[in-house]
Parts: C-alpha cells; sequence; structure tokens
C-alpha cells in the first residue's frame, strides 16, 4: 500500500475483541509493507554490524603489514557504510509509510463506525474519548505500527553478531552472548509500572480532553449564566493532574532509559578487562578485542530499538483498546429483528403502493409507505405532515432517533417500520436514503453554502426551493454581506456556523434537509429558534414543498400543529390522541397544557367552565384555544 493509493476502498472488518488483537489485525493487514521495511532494516543494521569486523580486521592488517587485508577491509567498509546509508534511508521511507497507511486504515474505521452509529456513539462513548481515540490514540497506533519492522530487524542483528562473535571469538563472545539478553530483558521487571503510569496519564488527559470539549461546546451558555471561571478552574485542576501524571510517567522512562545506558557500560568494561587479560596470555590478537569491543560498543544502538518497542507498546495498548472499544459497537436491533409479520402494522395503516417493489432484508430498494412506530403506536401516514406533540424534549429526541432507525438504549423494542419494512433490517445507507432525522442542534460544516447543500437528495428539490421554503432570504443577504463573493452560494461559512445566529443555522440546516427530499423526514423542533412571524412562513413552505412526502415534525409550536394534517398527542410514551390542533386542544386538557403553557390554575378554571356547561371564552366550534388562536391569527395578519 501506497500513501498515493489512500484513502482505502476497503479497510476491512476489524478484530476489536481486545487491544493487542486490533494490534495483530493491523500487523497482518500490513505485512507487505512490513517485510519491506523489514528487508530494508536488516540492509541497514547488518552494515553497521560488518564495521566492527572490518575495523578488526583492518587493524590486524597494520599489524602484520598485509597491504592486501587492508585494502580488502577497506573496500568491505566503503560497502558498508553504502548499506547503512541507503538501508537507512528506505528503512526511514518505508517506516512512515506503514505508520501513515496504519493510521489512515483506523481513522476510516472509526469513521465508518461513526457513521454507522449516529447519535448514538456519544452516549456510549464519551465525547473526549472520542476526540482521543480519532487523534492521539491513532498516532500511537501509528507509532507502534512504525517501530514493529525496526524492531524485528534490530533483534535479527543482534542474533547475528551474538552467534558471529561466538563463533569468531569463542573466549569473548561467549560473554557477549551471555550479556546482550540480559540487557534486553533488563528493564522487563519495570514495564509494568511504567504502563500503568502511562495508562493513569492518558486516563487523566481524556478526562481533560471531554472538560475542554463540554466547556467549549457550552461556552456561550456559560458566558450568559457567568459560569466560565468555575469551568476555567476545573480545567486548570484537570490540566495540573494531567501535568502531575505525566511527570511521574516520565521519571519511570527515564529509570529504564539510564538503565539502557548503565547495563551496557557495564558490560563493555567486564569485556574489556577480561579481554586485556586475555591478550596479554596470548589467547586473542590486539584485532579481535578490537573487533569485540566495537561490536558491542555498535550493538547499543540496535538495542535501543528494543526500549522503543517497549515504549510504543505500552503507549498502544491501551490506545488500541480504546479503538477497539469504539470499532466494536454495533447499532442495535430490535426485538423484532428483520421478521415480517401481519402485525407489522395498525389497522387502518396504509402500505406501500401496489405493485412497488419493497426491499428485503439487506436489499437496496427504498421502501415507502407508512411510518409506524409499534412501540408507541405512533402512525405517519404516506404522503401527509404529522405533527407530534411529545411534552419532553428528550422523549421527543429519543423518538426522532427512532423514527430514523438509530440505535437507542432500549434494544428490546421492536424496530420502527416503513411500509411494513424494519428499519433495523435494512442496509444502512437505505435506511438513510429511506429515513432523515433532523435533531435539534443540526451541524453546519465549514465551507461554502454550495457545498453544503450538495448533499444526496433525489433531484427534484433544488437549493433554490429550499431556501425559500426554510425562509433564508436574510440568510443569504448575511452571508453575501460578510463575504467577497457577489453570490450567496459560493459565500463562505465559518466552521458550525458560528457566524450566523441560531435561527440563520437552524434555517440553514432545515433547508438542506428539503433539498435532500428523503422518502420520510423527520423534523425534532425545527423552528425552535426563529420568531413567531418567520415560524408561520415556514410551516407553509414545509407543508407546500413537501406535499405528496411523509413528514413528521416533532414540536409544541401551535403555529406547525395548526399547519400539521395530523396531530398525534403523545403521553408517557404512548399514544393519547390523534386529531388536527384545533379540536385537540379543545378536548384535550393534557395536550392544551403543553402546547399553550397553560398553568394548573387556568387548568382548573377551564375545566370548571366545561363542568358548567360553557366553552372557552369567544371560541367556535373546532376552533382553538385562545391564547393558540391569536398567535395564529396575528402571524396570518402580519405574514
Amino acid at each position: 500500500m501506497h500513501i498515493r493509493d489512500l484513502p482505502y476502498a476497503d479497510p476491512g472488518e476489524p478484530d476489536a475483541r481486545s487491544g493487542p488483537r486490533f494490534l495483530l489485525w493491523l500487523g497482518r493487514n500490513q505485512l507487505g509493507g512490513q517485510l519491506k521495511s523489514l528487508a530494508w532494516g536488516l540492509l541497514h543494521f547488518l552494515g553497521i554490524a560488518a564495521l566492527p569486523y572490518m575495523v578488526g580486521l583492518a587493524v590486524q592488517a597494520v599489524i602484520d603489514g598485509s597491504g592486501a587485508r587492508l585494502a580488502l577491509a577497506g573496500g568491505v567498509i566503503l560497502l558498508a557504510g553504502l548499506a547503512i546509508a541507503g538501508g537507512d534511508t528506505m528503512l526511514h521511507r518505508t517506516a512512515v509509510t506503514n505508520w501513515i497507511t496504519a493510521a489512515a486504515r483506523v481513522q476510516q474505521l472509526l469513521a465508518r463506525r461513526t457513521a454507522r452509529l449516529g447519535a448514538a456513539l456519544t452516549r456510549r462513548v464519551a465525547a473526549g474519548e472520542v476526540v482521543a481515540v480519532s487523534t492521539g490514540d491513532v498516532e500511537k497506533i501509528g507509532w507502534f505500527v512504525e517501530a514493529l519492522s525496526r524492531f524485528a530487524a534490530a533483534a535479527v542483528t543482534v542474533l547475528v553478531v551474538c552467534v558471529g562473535l561466538v563463533v569468531y571469538q569463542p573466549a569473548l563472545g561467549v560473554v557477549v552472548a551471555v550479556g546482550i539478553p540480559v540487557l534486553a530483558i533488563a528493564v522487563l521487571p519495570l514495564l509494568p509500572r511504567a504502563t500503568r503510569r502511562a495508562d493513569h496519564q492518558r486516563e487523566k488527559a481524556g478526562r481533560a480532553t471531554e472538560l475542554a470539549s463540554d466547556t467549549v461546546a457550552g461556552l456561550r451558555v456559560l458566558r450568559g449564566i457567568g459560569g466560565e471561571e468555575l469551568f476555567l478552574e476545573r480545567y486548570r485542576l484537570a490540566s495540573q493532574e494531567v501535568r502531575a501524571a505525566a511527570v511521574r510517567s516520565a521519571r519511570m522512562w527515564a529509570v529504564i532509559s539510564a538503565i539502557q545506558v548503565l547495563l551496557p557500560g557495564l558490560l563493555l568494561i567486564g569485556l574489556v578487562w577480561h579481554g586485556v587479560h586475555l591478550a596479554r596470555e596470548g589467547r586473542v590478537t590486539v584485532g579481535e578485542l578490537v573487533t569485540v569491543y566495537s561490536a558491542v560498543m555498535l550493538l547499543n544502538y540496535p538495542l535501543r530499538h528494543f526500549e522503543e518497542i517497549a515504549m510504543a507498546y505500552s503507549f498502544s495498548r491501551p490506545s488500541a483498546k480504546r479503538a477497539a472499544r469504539v470499532l466494536s459497537l454495533e447499532r442495535t436491533t430490535g426485538a423484532e429483528g428483520t421478521e415480517e409479520g401481519p402485525s407489522a402494522a395498525p389497522a387502518g395503516a396504509v402500505a406501500a403502493p401496489a405493485g412497488e417493489p419493497v426491499a428485503p432484508a439487506g436489499g437496496s430498494v427504498v421502501p415507502a409507505g407508512d411510518l409506524y412506530d409499534p412501540a408507541t403506536g405512533l402512525l405517519a401516514p404516506a404522503g401527509r405532515l404529522t405533527a407530534v406533540v411529545c411534552g419532553d424534549p428528550d422523549a421527543a429526541g429519543r423518538l426522532a432517533e427512532r423514527l430514523g432507525g438509530h440505535p437507542a438504549f432500549e434494544t428490546d423494542l421492536p424496530s420502527v417500520r416503513l411500509g411494513g419494512v424494519p428499519l433495523d433490517g435494512l442496509p444502512l445507507d437505505t435506511a438513510r436514503t429511506a429515513v432523515l432525522v433532523q435533531d435539534k442542534d443540526p451541524v453546519l460544516l465549514s465551507g461554502t453554502l454550495r457545498s453544503l447543500l450538495d448533499v444526496p437528495s433525489s433531484g427534484k428539490v433544488g437549493p433554490q426551493r429550499a431556501l425559500a421554503a426554510a425562509q433564508c432570504a436574510d440568510v443569504l443577504d448575511a452571508l453575501v454581506q460578510g463575504s467577497v463573493a457577489d453570490d450567496p452560494m459560493d459565500a463562505h461559512l465559518t466552521e458550525r456556523g458560528r457566524s450566523l445566529s441560531g435561527g440563520q443555522r437552524q434555517r440553514l440546516a432545515l433547508a438542506r434537509s428539503l433539498v435532500t427530499d428523503p422518502e420520510a423526514l423527520v423534523l425534532d423542533e425545527p423552528t425552535s429558534a426563529v420568531d413567531s412571524h418567520t415560524e408561520a412562513r415556514i410551516a407553509d413552505g414545509l407543508r407546500e414543498l413537501r406535499t405528496g412526502r411523509t413528514t413528521v415534525v416533532l414540536t409544541s409550536s401551535p403555529l406547525l400543529l395548526d399547519r400539521a394534517e395530523r396531530v398525534v398527542f403523545l403521553r408517557e410514551g404512548q399514544v393519547a390522541a390523534v386529531g388536527v390542533h384545533r379540536e385537540l386542544v379543545v378536548t384535550q386538557p393534557g395536550y392544551r397544557a403543553v402546547v399553550t403553557r397553560e398553568t394548573d390554575e387556568e387548568a382548573a378554571e377551564g375545566a370548571g367552565a366545561v363542568r358548567a356547561g360553557h366553552r372557552p371564552a369567544d371560541d367556535g366550534p373546532g376552533s382553538a384555544a385562545p391564547r393558540a388562536r391569536v398567535d395564529t391569527i396575528d402571524i396570518e395578519e402580519t405574514a
């Protein structure tokens, strides 16, 4: 795999059962790159290992006065130098390629898993941990993948040198062959403690990152309530804990590094002392002593890679564990799974049109028909605008996710059905094409307005029609004024649309949803941040543009409810009443309390008037309550 070939067409299905298994899976998928790096690493390290033998040969040639052997040693030293330079260059190139491609594979896997899980990801994993996995953890995993081939080459080189020294000069080679493994394993008892300290540091860093993410996300609210200093102090304390944990971790790694310097030094001292005695006794030549000494000196370089792989594994193992945890998350399936039966839809539900293909589980045809939730009894007839009143914003958000086939905690609940087809049984891309959900806080990515509205769609609704229906005229004017572009479609949006007001961002997000023109569109409080005049016009535009398409709006706004063709009132998670707004506001006290913000005293007065045989003042048959009706009439007159 070359960097120019990224991204992967298919990053594969990871083994996410544990961190080490995930690292092993990455290694298997990069076997070709690892073997290339190993080959160049062997050329580099064996070139280094050849130098002591040639230096010893050259020294002995000078002592013996042999010009031929001196020339031979010089030629081999030159070749070894070329091998060292070329091998080092290509080793670095291939190792970095392994690192980048491994990091890219992990990032693609995380992006794919995030797309599959949707909003449920941050409910199962903290937002700060997701950020840590997709940034710092990916880099640490790549570091281990990069260091693995260098370590393998260094280990083979150490083994070859030890065997070569034993054959070349047994009296000194045995000392080296025994001492080198001791040097390699001397730090192993310290690694568990170093790993624990590194894990503790990463845990503290993850908490600080999560706190920073939450603080930035709610910065505007914090400023409004004067809570900036409180959260700043909390982050200051968290960052100091990270600093203290990092210092403790660094101390342990400093001890390991010191041992890696001390023990080879002691080995050299003992080797030289023993070699001098052997030379004085005539058992070894000066050239052999120089060769063995130089070989041990140069072995310090490949031995450093033993320390590096230990550090890389210690840092990457918990990172891989966190990545595997995210990658192991799956979409939940309802209790009914993909089974279909005669009880799939309620009595009176409208099935998909006759002759129109319905997507089976695993099929690619987008189903059509009624949108039905068996858990609540909610039915949104095909081709109609249905408004849903929950009274609980959190419950409304969960219902919106369920209607879109997004995973939820209630895994034992039956799947939502579109045209009788369970959404949980559809392929992910088919389910997203069939039902689009816009939540309360939609995200606007940075870029031009044209790129924002360049989304997969049916092609039946153009950007201009969608912007007009969402009442974005003033938004377009604001974008042109703040940009050098004359065409508002070429105007640049800042990150998350921060240069726009909340209502303007909300309307652009609504326009983007309308452009997609899905079979079923679910909107969760799409006008909560706009004024009543604009809201009335949006309600009219939404109803006109979505004519013939299934649309579900979760709202408590009288203006949207009055335009809906069908209103469903939910109480305690179940359908309590179905009708139109002007009827429900009179006949359902609970509905009226949610929609008109009626107080307990007003509800009691209204109940007393009904018991006395009077209707609310100024109400005609089928009309809305005065509060809701006045809002509607005022809006319509001013609009």
